[in-house]
């Protein structure tokens, strides 16, 4: 179980159901989503639930979720397929609860744009960690000024980011990754470099890095297959190349 520097109880938990942020749990067995339910009600989190991926739908468009913790095993539809639609309506964090510990799962539910991903069993203290510590990444940086290079603008304030004037759709951790990469230009770094620095974790699944990457070069690389921006540095990780680079302004 990868870890992170957070602490459940932390000041970030939303107190009281008038400002509290909203997490929608999607789980067929209702066990689990009685246990994990009653965890994110404890920290202070308004939590909706649905047992099925049709059911998800529905809650998630009468009431938007501020994050959504999705099983991949569901009835009828599965989580792949219910986190693809909900993704298509905006860009609501996801974190994908899988039964199996297979690779492959895994990365499929990153590929379809989760944030994180939990395998059972699992504590359920540790996936609220994990609830705030995506919500905190997902929050407008206020302070943070808009960095520019390589025709890509990044403004964190509105989480919103450009190539040559046309928007890219990231999801929130490819948004964090192409930041940091970004304002950290010509630097390489280790995969476990990245996982603590954007993920906050202090170990973890490597893998998560690999698909982030693979990803976020899809969508800013004019080939991804010959990449030009993010540089793989073997032997040590990668590196964002920006000729010429704007400093931030």
């Amino acid at each position: 179980m990868q870890q992170s520097h957070e602490s459940a109880g932390s000041e970030l938990a939303p107190r009281g159901r008038g400002g509290a942020m909203r997490v929608l749990v999607v789980d067929d067995d209702p066990t689990v989503a009685e246990v994990v339910s009653g965890y994110l009600d404890r920290a202070g989190y308004d939590v909706d639930r649905a047992g099925d991926g049709p059911s998800a739908l529905v809650r998630a468009a009468a009431h938007r979720p501020d994050l959504v913790v999705l099983d991949l095993m569901l009835p009828g539809m599965d989580g792949l397929e219910v986190c693809r639609r909900i993704r298509a309506r905006g860009p609501v964090p996801v974190i994908m609860l899988t039964a199996r510990g297979d690779e492959g799962d895994r990365i499929l539910g990153l590929e379809v744009g989760a944030d994180d991903y939990v395998t059972k069993p699992f504590s359920p203290r540790e996936l609220v960690l994990r609830v705030e510590s995506v919500l905190r990444r997902s929050r407008p940086a206020t302070a943070a000024q808009p960095v520019h290079g390589a025709g890509i603008t990044l403004d964190p304030a509105a989480r919103r980011a450009t190539k040559n004037g046309t928007e890219l759709s990231l999801t929130l951790r490819e948004f964090d990754l192409l930041a940091f990469l970004l304002r950290n230009h010509g630097r390489a770094y280790s995969r476990e470099e990245l996982m603590s620095e954007v993920w906050g974790w202090d170990f973890g699944d490597l893998s998560t890095v690999t698909v982030h990457v693979r990803r976020l070069r899809g969508k800013v690389e004019d080939d991804p297959a010959r990449p030009q921006l993010i540089q793989t540095v073997w032997g040590v990780g990668y590196r964002f190349d920006a000729t010429p680079f704007e400093e931030t302004v």
